[in-house]
């Protein structure tokens, strides 16, 4: 072979073949976290090193989500995200980023207004470029439920979202950037390969369904065959839930909802599979949704469900050494909540609390009736109806019934004297004289 052949055809086909077949090795000296495939199985990288993510979706009580074992939290927009990586920092937790994107609905409110668009891709930017190298991202999540439609009338926003994502990886190639959807959907999965090739990796927000995930994975991988996160899972969501006779969800008990979390970690949780990064318990920290204690794994005063209990068990092998009070059952004049209990205004009504292990000393219990409506002033919280409950702190009081017709619910925080709460409660309904 001549010299020029070698440096014209030979050199070549070899920096090809070094530069793309070696492309899913382990060592990337450029990016700080990257995704990899390696004898068929994906892995996230975090500076060098293989990470598994694993931690809740919140974005407060870092120092507590690291005691017990985890290693990322979650955002869903940017408020306050400097402080919020700073704090995750100082943790040693990593952050999945989250910018909130208009749903594609919105055709005409945001993606046909190119003021709106260009606006938001802007701020955008100017985010990124503040955050890029802070060493607590671990990647940008863009967008939450946003859903992808595949009708033509639907190109603003496609046009707007690619341009957005074009942007992140251009000025940060050294985070890779996810979206998230309710469950795992066929339809979502593939307009998003047909219209938005440049997406590193599929995250689902999943509860009950997390039970058919597995198997969704393995009967679409001919449609999409890549890397993906669950960035919320937890216990069956209100919309799966019974209702009662006029249309509420029954809640379980916090003992119940601890025991339905393993079982989803240990039998639906699809962490076997090749293609799973990690996953995020949803609700750290306390939410008001629906309830303000249905998806709270701590509540408002900083207390521990059993559910973190559950979390530090699972993800290091080691119980907590105090757990959280166990309930047995919550009886409203002797009925469970499936039961549809109906009252008179006014009336005199009994409720209970059993534990599992009876205990009589070092807890404290605090009862509430809320309305089953929202506070206008404070669309997140449920107006608070106060009735006088004899005695206040007992695990059984007689309190009297609302004088307005309606739905409501009674709720029970038993609280011990390690910083840990059970909780419960029992919808009824107020009828009108």
């Amino acid at each position: 072979m001549t010299p020029d052949y070698l440096r014209t055809r030979v050199l070549p086909l070899c920096l090809f073949f070094l530069l793309f077949c070696n492309c899913n090795k382990a060592v990337d000296p450029v990016r700080k976290v990257w995704v990899a495939r390696e004898k068929g199985k994906y892995i996230l990288y975090r500076n060098g090193a293989p990470f598994l993510v694993r931690g809740g979706s919140g974005y407060t009580y870092m120092e507590r989500l690291k005691a017990i074992g985890g290693n990322t939290i979650r955002t869903w927009d940017t408020t306050g995200l400097g402080a919020i990586l700073d704090e995750a920092a100082a943790n040693g937790l990593a952050v999945i980023a989250g910018f909130y994107v208009p749903e594609s609905k919105y055709l005409d409110y945001f993606y046909r207004n190119q003021q709106k668009v260009d606006s938001q891709y802007a701020a955008f930017r100017e985010v990124v470029r503040r955050y890029r190298s802070h060493p607590a991202l671990l990647m940008w999540c863009l967008g939450n439920e946003v859903d992808f439609p595949f009708r033509a009338s639907y190109n603003k926003f496609y046009d707007a979202y690619n341009k957005l994502l074009d942007m992140i990886h251009t000025e940060d190639p050294d985070h890779p950037v996810t979206t998230t959807m309710v469950n795992y959907q066929f339809r979502n999965v593939m307009n998003i390969r047909l219209k938005v090739p440049g997406l590193d990796i599929l995250s689902f927000n999943t509860f009950g369904d997390l039970k058919h995930l597995a198997r969704n994975l393995t009967s679409f991988s001919w449609l999409w065959n890549g890397p993906f996160l669950i960035t919320e899972w937890g216990i069956f969501s209100p919309q799966e839930s019974k209702l009662t006779a006029w249309g509420v969800p029954i809640e379980p008990t916090s003992t119940i909802k601890a025991g339905l979390y393993r079982e989803f970690y240990t039998k639906d949780l699809p962490a076997d599979n090749p293609r799973f990064l990690g996953a995020l318990t949803f609700y750290w920290g306390q939410k008001e949704e629906v309830t303000p204690t249905w998806y709270s794994i701590i509540d408002e005063n900083g207390a521990a469900t059993a559910i973190v209990g559950e979390m530090q068990a699972m993800w290091t092998d080691s119980a907590p050494k105090h757990k959280a009070p166990e309930l047995e059952v919550m009886l409203l004049n002797g009925r469970k909540a499936a039961d549809n209990i109906l009252m008179q205004p006014g009336t005199l009504q009994t409720a209970q609390v059993s534990m599992k292990i009876p205990v009589t000393k070092g807890l404290r219990i605090v009862w509430k009736v809320l309305d089953e409506d929202f506070d206008p002033q404070n669309s997140n919280h449920p107006i608070e109806r106060k009735v006088d409950t004899t005695p206040r702190d007992s695990f059984r009081i007689t309190f009297r019934a609302p004088e307005k017709e309606g739905p409501y619910r009674i709720y029970s925080w038993i609280y011990d004297d390690y910083g840990n709460v059970a909780t419960a409660n029992i919808p009824f309904y107020v009828v009108g004289t």
